[in-house]
């Protein structure tokens, strides 16, 4: 089976729960992604196309009103499409974390509750970090059997991919702190109790941990999580795609896929043939390095908005055909 026949016969197969489109501003990723979702739903999979870009384009490109409500999308069976904000984002993260978070910081401090939420849920990462939460539990809800992920620019997404890691060093950090706070008082090895009838501290922390685990284990779990990057045939392009592709080497996450966007295909001025020939020097450069190990797609710059059904099927058919 050729590279490619694989790749599209593990998205379709429905081997495959989450989908990742990422890549720096400007370069069509929402295009990518709802024309792969599009595709995907098509093929009977029910797919929810998410976008948590702070400046989401869902709505435009399908020409219906999404925002932070689970959409259906009109003439696309088994497609739904969400937008979700980031005022949504921290207010879901303290529903889930707010009372055992207060439980935490209760221990130390007398402080109102809405305090403590409010500062923590400031804090840097924090959104990101749910995020990542968000999504596994989106995927292991079963509600859909497929999410494909528009993400936000490429510094956003690999800011975000990084937090499981960062997330678990600083609750090593923080589990030696409480028990060396708390060996003063406490030298029997049981956990420390908060108030009568509340979880321990080390059991809401190792709770952490474990999930911090999960997430990272799901988001380099190849069997479930694809990533595909797009890119455009330009120096900047290029250069942030490799610094994207090896961040994601880095960090044990599964590439497999890299769309080369608004190529130029028939010059017919001076104009488009200068572009045509300089793109054709980024994209013999993308071709040479990731060419054996990518499934590469080239996509034509259109002459037209990619917007509406017909159109984004029209960009599906060149990804799958």
């Amino acid at each position: 089976m050729s590279a490619e026949k694989k790749y599209l016969s593990d998205l379709e197969r429905g081997s495959k729960q989450l989908v990742l489109v990422g890549g720096k501003g400007g370069v069509g990723k929402t295009t990518c992604a709802a024309a792969i979702a599009l595709h995907l739903a098509a093929s009977k999979r029910k797919t929810l196309i998410l976008s948590s870009d702070p400046t989401p384009s869902l709505s435009d490109i399908f020409e219906i009103t999404v925002g932070a409500r689970e959409t259906p999308i009109p003439h696309a069976p088994n497609l739904t499409a969400l937008e979700i904000s980031s005022e949504i984002v921290l207010e879901k993260w303290k529903d889930r974390f707010g009372r055992e978070i207060y439980n935490v910081v209760s221990s130390f401090a007398d402080l109102d509750y809405d305090f403590v939420l409010d500062y923590v849920g400031g804090a840097p990462g924090i959104e990101e970090e749910y995020m990542l939460y968000y999504i596994m539990e989106l995927v292991k809800e079963g509600r859909y059997d497929l999410v494909v992920w528009d993400t936000a620019p490429a510094g956003h997404t690999l800011r975000l991919l990084h937090l499981p890691e960062l997330f678990l060093r600083h609750l090593e950090g923080a589990t030696k702190f409480y028990l060396n706070l708390y060996s003063y008082l406490e030298r029997a090895r049981e956990t420390v109790k908060l108030k009568k009838g509340k979880q321990s501290i080390l059991e809401i922390i190792s709770g952490w941990q474990a999930l911090s685990n999960e997430i990272a284990a799901f988001i380099r779990d190849e069997r479930l999580t694809e990533y595909i990057v797009v890119t455009i045939p330009e120096a900047l392009g290029v250069k942030q795609t490799e610094r994207i592709i090896q961040d994601f080497d880095a960090q044990r996450l599964p590439v497999h896929s890299l769309i080369v966007n608004h190529v130029i295909e028939k010059a017919d001025c001076a104009f488009h043939q200068t572009r045509k020939e300089m793109q054709a020097h980024y994209i013999r450069l993308l071709t040479e390095e990731y060419g054996e190990r990518l499934h590469l797609t080239l996509l034509p710059l259109y002459p037209y908005e990619i917007k509406g059904i017909e159109r984004i099927q029209d960009v599906s058919y060149l990804l799958f055909r």
